[in-house]
């Protein structure tokens, strides 16, 4: 997991002193971006409070302090409630295991009126699939098995299949673009929830074993994921290129509804193609036994 230390050094090397209006009297600067003087200078705080904070010694810092950082370092929104997150940290916090996630019935309601038509799954915290209906599973991972979501220990984790399944990397025409969203994504929840031993153990898995998630996560971007398009390279249907739309539950806030819509008419009528392929099925025999 991240600290704030790490991360605030990430974003200080990102921006120039001329970025800033910084004088420059020549010669070589160790530091590819701002000094911790420079930075603290700027932020309106001590040179040595700032060192502190960035080696983790200065305790919580204030949300003024924080938000004048943030300016400074011209993070955006997202990477501004990053660091917020990663500074209410305990400085040494404990795994623990984290509750089992089960889908609430309202989403999976909505989930069951989208029928095939419209390919959607539910999403847990990790981005463990919790449910998906028959169109969904077809577009995304036809190759798992349609009721893995129903078994907690079995459940298909989209950035485990991102990275270390070659099926699904074949399958993403964009990977490239969508491995960093899935990257930057899990950043910010590893921010949100520190103490989730899945997720440390998730993040620990991928770093070990994809050296494509290894080097993207030592970029130290973070990230909302929200809407976007997929191009992809069906095994069934050929090209589809769909857009998808993150629908956030506010029964149960850590989960999340991802909707497909075709971004053109061909991909519309493969989607059609693929709904009649995919056939029908009562979803909640997906999450039985969940």
């Amino acid at each position: 997991m991240e600290s704030l230390g790490t991360f605030l050094k990430s974003r200080r090397g990102r921006v120039t002193p001329a970025e800033l209006g910084l004088r420059s009297y020549g010669g070589s600067r160790r530091v590819p971006g701002l000094r911790r003087e420079e930075l603290a200078q700027l932020a309106g705080v001590s040179a040595g409070y700032y060192t502190r904070l960035e080696q983790g010694q200065a305790g919580t810092a204030s949300e003024q302090v924080l938000d004048a950082l943030a300016r400074v370092l011209r993070l955006d929104p997202i990477e501004t409630v990053h660091l917020h997150n990663l500074a209410r940290r305990q400085p040494r916090p404990g795994l623990a295991e984290p509750r089992r996630e089960h889908p609430h019935p309202r989403v999976l309601a909505l989930l069951d009126s989208l029928d095939a038509a419209v390919p959607a799954l539910v999403l847990g915290r990790r981005g463990d699939v919790l449910a998906w209906n028959r169109s969904g599973h077809a577009l995304v991972a036809e190759h798992v098995p349609f009721d893995a979501p129903g078994d907690p220990e079995r459940r298909p984790s989209i950035p485990r299949m991102f990275f270390l399944d070659p099926l699904t990397r074949d399958l993403h025409g964009n990977w490239l673009e969508l491995a960093r969203v899935h990257v930057a994504y899990l950043r910010l929840t590893a921010g949100r929830y520190p103490t989730d031993a899945r997720l440390a153990a998730l993040i620990g898995e991928l770093t070990m074993h994809s050296d494509d998630f290894a080097s993207t996560w030592a970029g130290g971007d973070v990230a909302d994921c929200t809407v976007g398009t997929m191009r992809l390279r069906h095994p069934t249907v050929g090209a589809v290129h769909v857009d998808y739309q993150i629908w956030l539950q506010p029964d149960s806030p850590d989960h999340r509804l991802e909707i497909y819509t075709p971004n053109d008419a061909g991909s519309a009528v493969a989607l059609r193609l693929l709904a009649q392929l995919s056939g029908r099925t009562d979803l909640r025999r997906a999450v039985a036994r969940s």
